[in-house]
């Protein structure tokens, strides 16, 4: 994909783009859509470990954030950190702190291994040579500072292919500025992401693009308002949580909590988490231990991954995004939203799950009433979500039958 004429702004809310392939069939139409990076980022211990045998069992947590109840999109959600991409991520001027390209030290994905457009894109606006998928990680690392205050950078002598394999690391205290710096130097990234890469040549380091691991890509649905094309990363921390704290303006808490207590709190309605979060939560679930997971999000990484955009269906009793594999999922997408933009049935949820042979779906009656609902099996060697429902708990009916 190759966007078709320059802009003020590298992302504006509506683009006209030129698909060159990979682009979902959409040929050259307004693709109206963000492109953003997130990190599910997880580190050792944390979480209140309680609630018995199975969150004891967790010997990590994930970092979430809870959206300003003021924001235009998801007020109030709890996602992972993250947000969307700015021109200062593809800055050429990043190539003089990293590993020479095409991959900037990067593992490699293999030969014909499935590349969204997201990272496929060239975009020669930027005038830059640096991939999508380093600039994408870039914007992971920037948007987790700004809205955590959590650095994940190592020293610029460090950097490189040696980083890959193990899990990351937090620059030692000596490497910081005292904290009124490091708050102030927060403070001039979020006014400024070109600032960003003014931090890291002033602490001699790089944005530890390493430790991200690809892990998916997601497209918010046709009819929800404000849409993004989101790259999703894993990033394994060998340590305890480190502090977080919320920038007063897009988010409003930070904390850190095992994957099933996240699921515990959708239930008891303390917090609602957007689909494709409780989706990939549902996939940590998977792991109990912090080095098994990042041994699997490491390995697994080389596989690449596809996007995903899931397509509406509207029941009597809530809704169904249905995903790539899934029976009703279309053979040609509305990608951008010029035909009907939801399937609609006059049928209960469980009368339409009944009737289906082949699942891969979100099922959601409320924002506390979640499921997934899958028995194909998972693409690129990844690993398909526990069928956990947010409202009971348990394992879903339609869990996998694999």
């Amino acid at each position: 994909m190759r966007r078709a004429s320059p802009s003020p702004s590298p992302w504006p809310r509506q683009e006209v783009v030129v698909v060159d392939g990979g682009g979902g069939g959409m040929g050259s139409r307004l693709r109206p859509w963000r492109e953003a990076a997130t990190v599910l980022l997880t580190a050792g211990g944390g979480g209140s470990g309680g609630g018995g045998s199975r969150l004891a069992a967790f010997d990590y947590a994930v970092l979430l954030l809870r959206r300003s109840p003021r924001s235009a999109f998801m007020p109030s959600a709890h996602v992972f950190p993250g947000g969307v991409a700015d021109a200062a991520d593809f800055s050429p001027a990043w190539l003089q702190l990293l590993p020479p390209p095409p991959r900037c030290g990067l593992g490699a994905v293999k030969a014909g291994g499935p590349r969204p457009p997201l990272f496929a894109a060239e975009r020669p606006e930027l005038g830059s040579a640096l991939p999508g998928d380093v600039a994408f990680r870039i914007c992971a690392i920037r948007e987790t500072f700004e809205e955590a205050g959590v650095l994940l950078l190592v020293p610029a002598e460090a950097g490189g292919p040696e980083a890959e394999g193990g899990l990351a690391g937090l620059l030692p205290a000596e490497r910081l500025p005292p904290a009124p710096e490091l708050a102030e130097w927060r403070r001039r990234v979020q006014r400024q992401p070109a600032c960003f890469l003014q931090l890291c040549r002033h602490l001699r380091c790089v944005p530890n693009i390493w430790a991200l691991h690809e892990w998916g890509n997601w497209l918010t649905p046709v009819g929800r308002g404000r849409r993004y094309d989101t790259a999703f990363y894993l990033c394994c921390l060998g340590q305890g949580p480190p502090a977080a704290s919320h920038d007063q303006m897009e988010v409003t808490a930070c904390q850190w909590t095992k994957p099933p207590e996240v699921i515990e709190l959708v239930k008891s309605q303390d917090i609602w988490i957007p689909p494709p979060q409780f989706y990939e939560l549902c996939r940590l679930c998977n792991f109990p231990s912090l080095h098994d997971l990042h041994r699997f999000g490491f390995e697994r990484a080389a596989e690449g991954c596809e996007r995903w955009m899931p397509v509406l269906l509207v029941a009597s009793d809530g809704h169904m995004q249905i995903l790539p594999g899934d029976e009703l999922y279309p053979e040609d997408p509305d990608f951008t939203g010029e035909r009907k933009p939801a399937l609609t049935t006059n049928k209960k949820i469980e009368d339409v799950l009944k009737e289906a042979t082949r699942l891969h779906r979100i099922v959601i009656r409320d924002l506390n009433n979640v499921a997934v609902h899958i028995n194909v099996p998972a693409k690129y060697k990844h690993i398909n979500p526990l069928p956990l429902n947010s409202k009971t708990g348990n394992t879903s009916d339609c869990g996998s039958k694999l």
